[in-house]
């Protein structure tokens, strides 16, 4: 017969059955793991092995023996009143994409460097980019640092851990003639459909701020451009759709902004506003236009233009580039741009910021001839 405290009891269908310890589910009571055997002995011999493993198990990384998928989530809630609606459901869909499936049924405790170092192995198998790995892994790692803060287990997992190494981005810019072009172009088309185009050569604004503009943001008086708001869709864990449209504040603090405007965007808003019926500037109707739609009607200017593997955001980087050639120093660019600091700036546009240092040092060598 067992005895007291063995925790090996007999069933009713004959078989023995072994209760061990996994640790604790998240209203503190002890969470169990059970192994069966046909005979006394069986069990016990097995179940010792169980016991001082997840004996180790809490003695190295903690007591909680809540699954990620579980803690996470419930993270993730927790954080839904202090971040953007955007940004809640990238998280979700990332985490319910690439997360869960690999790592969601285990517990926090049984997480290890190991493990996440294996997760980032299988993403990199998955073909999925270097810089989508490093806003996975930051997911992840923030819901860590909050479960060790919450003391559910002892360490975070995500400690030096190998992420492949991003690339730099290389912002490819029209040429002066290409941009002559486009924007020749635009202004030949109904001013809803070229002013997008426009905007974005001239402002350097992204296709979601363009969206969103209202004619509330325009002093024409000023000729300025408030950024305040952005239109975009987002990704949804849904059977029936698999994208939503949000309107929503800008991004960060500094992708609120306000942007002088050109002479081009300033006479073609002007002329645009005693036109337009819409709140919404790039709109011929109640509602905005969304990203796809404006997205859409520059296609068919690049292709009128005869260019190829030109996409819009290549507007934006147009519009910087002709800043830093301009001489613009990297603090203004940044603050046009909507940039979160310099850094983000100078790392896009090094190059383009570099050739301006070389013309600086020429200049210099000139004259000490």
């Amino acid at each position: 017969m067992p005895r007291k405290g063995e925790n090996i009891y007999k069933r009713k269908d004959g078989r023995w059955e072994g209760r061990y310890k996994k640790g604790r589910k998240a209203t503190g009571q002890l969470k169990y793991g059970y192994i069966y055997g046909k005979s006394y002995s069986e069990v016990k011999e097995r179940l010792y092995s169980y016991k001082l493993k997840y004996q180790t198990i809490v003695q190295l990384h903690g007591e909680s023996a809540i699954t990620y998928e579980e803690w996470a989530l419930r993270w993730l809630m927790e954080r839904q009143e202090t971040i953007k609606p955007s940004t809640y459901s990238t998280y979700l869909y990332k985490l319910k994409q690439y997360v869960f499936p690999t790592i969601g049924p285990l517990s926090l405790n049984q997480l290890t460097h190991e493990k996440i170092q294996e997760l980032v192995y299988f993403w990199k198998t998955c073909k999925l980019k270097a810089s989508t790995i490093h806003v996975l892994y930051q997911i992840i790692k923030k819901s860590f640092a909050e479960a060790c803060e919450n003391k559910l287990i002892l360490h975070s997992p995500c400690q030096n851990i190998y992420l492949p190494k991003k690339q730099r981005p290389q912002p490819h810019a029209l040429s002066k003639q290409e941009q002559t072009s486009i924007e020749k172009a635009a202004k030949a088309l109904p001013l809803y459909k070229g002013l997008p185009t426009l905007l974005a050569l001239n402002s350097g604004l992204r296709i979601g701020e363009i969206a969103a503009l209202r004619w509330q943001d325009i002093d024409l008086e000023n000729r300025m451009i408030y950024i305040k708001k952005t239109f975009q869709r987002i990704p949804l864990i849904s059977r029936t759709q698999k994208t939503q449209l949000l309107l929503d504040s800008s991004k960060t603090d500094k992708s609120m902004r306000a942007i002088p405007m050109s002479f081009t965007v300033y006479k073609y808003l002007k002329k645009w506003k005693k036109k337009s019926s819409s709140a919404y500037v790039c709109s011929n109707k109640a509602t905005p236009s969304e990203p796809r739609l404006l997205t859409y009607y520059f296609h068919k200017i690049r292709a009128y233009c005869g260019l190829v593997n030109i996409h819009f955001h290549h507007l934006r980087h147009t519009f910087a580039t002709r800043c830093i050639e301009s001489n613009g120093d990297v603090a203004s660019v940044s603050r046009l741009l909507g940039h979160a600091s310099t850094k983000t700036t100078l790392d896009v546009y090094t190059d383009s910021f570099m050739e301006g240092r070389q013309r600086v040092i020429a200049q210099m060598d000139q004259l000490k001839k």
